[in-house]
């Protein structure tokens, strides 16, 4: 059996792994046009934290996603690996000045080990008219290590990565019994998904080790200590394709950052990133018989995670693993 992964962001990486443990047989190729550095996930501060809004085609598959991410996560960061891996567990809190309800995460309240809320004496913790808080203990992920030690994985594991630009799925009938469609935003143009929409993302990396905690606060402000620094952000340009590092918003973000926590002023700059998240609602997981000139394609979807694939990839793999065994099984019956 030959199983090809398009697309080696965080998504594909998680999904050719989850593939390779689940169907020992089978030859499994990832196949992208951007690595590591260049994909979308290496942009990401990879704090475990989905929105309300992420949305499966259940409720009840979204929070299974959610769970088998977080346990994958979570183990894995129990690993001998998980330096290397980039993976830890941190803690931090999320403040507001307006509205309860943000605070509050449905989705993980009940997965991570700890989420409560704050105290009086916590809310006073940064300046400002904090009203409503919460703390709670989560995973890291830094995917510009995650994503090399995946792929040294995938190959120790006996993968093929293939270098190669697509310009339609169909490209790969005949030389694929399934095909893995993990592209996040290029599905848009491969799958003429008009669902698909960029939600521009910009992030500043700056050296502050006497960060620990992540701090989270209104107007879409993260402080974020990680692997490599401390990401400072955020924010969310709906529709927008503009990959360049905007002055405007580096300032914006420096200066709520800096009044959120007064100690980054003056921190040295590592480097400033532009990522365009592939939101889509629903996320796209599904199996689709793609016609073809020679037959039909079996392609399973696994893309539109947003701003939330580093959190979920793991979930939605194992999900879009399990689509792969079934088309396989009906393969062989017919």
């Amino acid at each position: 059996m030959k199983v090809c992964v398009v697309g080696a962001g965080v998504v594909g990486l998680t999904t050719a792994l989850e593939l390779q443990r689940e169907l020992r047989n089978a030859n499994v190729t990832v196949l992208a046009d951007r690595f590591e550095q260049d994909t979308c996930s290496d942009v990401a501060a990879g704090l475990f934290r989905p929105s309300s809004s992420f949305s499966g085609p259940t409720e009840e598959i979204t929070r299974k996603w959610i769970s088998d991410a977080y346990s994958y996560w979570d183990e894995l960061r129990k690993t001998e690996h998980s330096a290397r891996a980039g993976v830890c567990q941190l803690s931090g809190y999320i403040f507001s000045s307006r509205d309860p309800a943000i605070v509050r995460n449905y989705y993980i309240e009940k997965v991570v080990p700890l989420y409560r809320a704050a105290t009086e004496q916590e809310l006073g913790l940064c300046p400002g008219e904090w009203k409503y808080g919460s703390f709670f203990t989560t995973i890291l992920t830094e995917c510009r290590r995650f994503q090399p030690w995946a792929a040294d994985r995938f190959l120790e594991n006996g993968g093929q990565i293939v270098t190669e630009s697509l310009e339609s799925l169909r490209e790969l009938q005949g030389r694929y019994d399934v095909v893995v469609n993990c592209t996040g935003l290029a599905a848009k143009r491969l799958c003429n998904d008009q669902k698909l929409v960029p939600i521009r993302g910009q992030i500043i990396k700056v050296r502050a080790p006497w960060v620990k905690t992540f701090f989270y606060a209104d107007f879409d402000t993260y402080i974020i200590p990680g692997f490599e620094g401390v990401s400072l952000g955020g924010c969310r340009n709906y529709d927008s394709y503009n990959t360049d590092v905007s002055p405007h918003d580096s300032s914006a973000i420096r200066e709520r950052c800096e009044a959120l926590l007064p100690s980054l002023r003056g921190s040295q700059v590592i480097r400033e990133s532009v990522g365009l998240r592939p939101h889509r609602d629903p996320v796209r997981v599904e199996l689709e018989l793609l016609p073809t000139a020679n037959g039909n394609l079996r392609v399973v979807h696994n893309y539109g995670h947003g701003g939330y694939g580093v959190t979920t990839a793991p979930g939605t793999a194992k999900y879009a693993t399990q689509l792969v065994k079934d088309a396989l099984k009906s393969n062989s019956k017919l």
